[in-house]
């Protein structure tokens, strides 16, 4: 089965040292390895694909990206460079890689004209922005305009953790195992999806499209538990829609770095196999472990082959 893979992450060569990870708990050795895979096209990324049946890779700018920039100007540079790096290494490949655009969104006027450059210019298939920007979310009316391009261009927004935390959860003092991948950017970047959700976003910009990693980040399996607590809120602004009907329509998913097979499989119970995506999480996740959750659920081949390539080619609009 052909697989297309849409969280694969990537480094510039020229910028990145080995990089900090700070409060993380993980081994130097893997820090090391993720750091050249993260680097590398040819001598490991490459040959990977081609062992496990992996088509194309959706390649993005890895954490923290342009989010770690403080000040817009660098920030205008630095998207600009990474999505030319990017452009370059597509070019070089056109049948297994595709990409999505890092954004300077500490000026969201550039993101807009990065992400229409990208997107026009470039042939990029959306973007992908790591979380929030030091505390501030895309349900600010700032990023109204950001949201109407997206309609307007017909490309999806990728949604993924790893921002600089604004704030520290005491829930987390102590315990480095909580915080990061293992559990609280889950938390955190769920959270960011439902501001979007909650704030209108989808009534205003019915026709944007939201994906979120990692199984969704808890939310599929949080839609009843929505729509109920929900039933009981007097708004001022209530929402068109109970919340479900975002999540699944506008929200989509894809099982980066969650390779369950019943976990998968309550997903496309809970939200249709047309709104999940396959994910690799390269390379901090393996190959292997993703394409064998797909291979080992009690799916139907036609929504395996949905949720391996079919769902990709038709949100992202790529042509294979």
């Amino acid at each position: 089965m052909r697989h297309i893979a849409l969280e694969e992450a990537f480094s510039v060569p020229q910028w990145n040292s080995e990089s900090d990870w700070g409060d993380f708990p993980i081994d130097r050795n893997l820090v090391t390895d993720w750091t050249r895979r993260l680097r590398d096209i040819n001598e490991y990324r490459l040959p990977e694909m081609d062992e496990h049946g992996i088509d194309i890779q959706v390649l993005s700018l890895t954490v923290p990206g342009i989010q770690i920039d403080q000040e817009a100007p660098a920030a205008r540079d630095n998207a600009r460079a990474a999505n030319d790096y990017l452009a370059r290494v597509v070019a070089e490949h056109p049948t297994r890689f595709r990409g999505f655009a890092a954004l300077p969104m500490q000026d969201p006027k550039a993101a807009v004209e990065e992400l229409e450059r990208a997107v026009g210019e470039l042939g990029f298939c959306g973007a992908l922005i790591n979380d929030h920007l030091g505390g501030h979310y895309l349900d600010e009316p700032r990023y109204d305009e950001f949201w109407s391009a997206l309609e307007e261009l017909s490309v999806p927004l990728y949604l993924h953790p790893g921002a600089p935390p604004a704030d520290r959860w005491k829930v987390l003092q102590g315990r480095p195992e909580m915080y990061g991948a293992a559990w609280s950017w889950a938390a955190e970047t769920g959270g960011h999806a439902l501001r979007v959700l909650f704030s209108g976003v989808f009534d205003r910009h019915p026709a944007a499209t939201l994906i979120l990693g990692h199984m969704g980040e808890f939310l599929p399996f949080m839609r009843s538990r929505l729509d109920s607590r929900y039933g009981t809120f007097t708004l001022e602004n209530p929402l068109r829609h109970a919340p479900s009907h975002y999540i699944g329509t506008n929200i989509v998913i894809t099982t980066s770095g969650v390779f369950s097979p019943a976990a998968l499989t309550g997903a496309v119970m809970e939200i249709g196999a047309d709104s999940v995506m396959f994910s690799i999480d390269y390379p901090y996740e393996t190959t292997r472990d993703a394409v064998a959750g797909l291979a080992g659920t009690t799916l139907s081949d036609e929504d395996r082959a949905k949720i391996a390539y079919g769902n990709a080619e038709r949100i992202l609009r790529l042509k294979v």
